[in-house]
């Protein structure tokens, strides 16, 4: 069998109206379209619906019968083709997801919390942490929100740059290249490295940039977050290279000194990734912003600090 949706809608008003020209009226059609609804609705459900009593019409006991469920149908329907877009966040029961870089967690996670609680007091946020490989937690909706510097190249994942920073060489107070007046690409390279990498990559693009300049370094040991790199930096002669922005709260809490990277890199972009079936969803929309607003004001917050 074949429905029209059309009919529910007409017969929701026929059995409120209880008229055709009233029925018509408030569905905004005229008189004789309603009657060849009329005429459709008697045809597929063997009733009359409404039968003339005198100069009115009066429902017959099926139309009786139906007609809470008739209007609680039409209503469930118009909830899925035409959902409605407000978002009662006093109301709001959800966790959501968010695979965020560790130094983004620790910059801009608290801020956000905050925020989210002060708003909607019934979500939840899970963090988790980043793989050692690339995992499609996005693509099959495990994950609400990415937050790092790569930016996505499947189609599907949509990605704002919500900020941007510099990198920094971070040593421990003491080291070497603090007591020289200008830390050259030369001096740079000849000291001993840790490259933070969750893949455990000695290679990136510092290596590419002091190449370019005839210049190779020594990478010792990688470490999968900057935390851990920072530790083995404070009690070594070991150089780190980080983003200014993470790196700035980190060093003034374990003694470290940031100095400027003596190479010409662009900044180190932060992407806010999601999948494109949350683009329109209300209470992603919501989070998106809230956390777009946490991670450029942090980002921001320390480029500020270190002017």
């Amino acid at each position: 069998m074949q429905l029209d949706l059309n009919l529910l809608a007409a017969l929701d008003a026929l059995l409120e109206e209880g008229s055709v020209a009233g029925a018509a009226d408030r569905l905004h059609v005229t008189a004789p379209a309603m009657s060849r609804s009329l005429g459709r609705i008697r045809r597929t459900t063997g009733d009359q619906i409404l039968v003339r009593t005198g100069r009115t019409m009066t429902p017959t006991p099926y139309a009786i019968a139906v007609r809470e469920q008739v209007h609680d149908l039409l209503q469930q329907v118009q909830g899925v083709l035409a959902p409605s877009r407000e978002l009662d966040l006093a109301t709001l029961e959800h966790t959501f997801t968010l695979r965020w870089h560790d130094a983004l967690v620790a910059l801009s996670g608290p801020a956000l919390l905050a925020a989210v609680r002060e708003q909607a007091p019934g979500v939840r946020l899970r963090f988790i942490a980043e793989s050692s490989i690339d995992t499609p937690e996005l693509r099959r909706g495990e994950v609400d929100l990415a937050a790092n510097a790569d930016r996505p190249t499947a189609p599907e994942i949509h990605a704002d740059r919500v900020a941007e920073t510099e990198q920094v060489v971070v040593v421990r107070r003491g080291h070497p290249l603090t007591r020289v007046k200008t830390v050259t690409a030369a001096r740079y390279a000849g000291a001993e490295h840790i490259s933070v990498s969750r893949r455990g990559r000695l290679g990136n693009i510092l290596d590419d940039a002091l190449a370019r300049l005839g210049l190779t370094r020594r990478v010792v040991v990688t470490a999968p977050t900057e935390s851990a790199a920072f530790e083995f930096a404070r009690g070594s002669d070991l150089v780190v290279t980080a983003p200014e922005s993470t790196a700035r709260s980190a060093a003034a809490d374990l003694g470290l000194v940031l100095l400027p990277l003596p190479l010409d890199l662009p900044p180190a972009p932060v992407y806010l990734s999601w999948h494109q079936r949350y683009d329109t969803d209300p209470a992603h929309i919501w989070l998106r912003d809230l956390a777009r607003t946490a991670l450029t004001a942090a980002v921001s917050g320390q480029r500020r600090m270190a002017r």
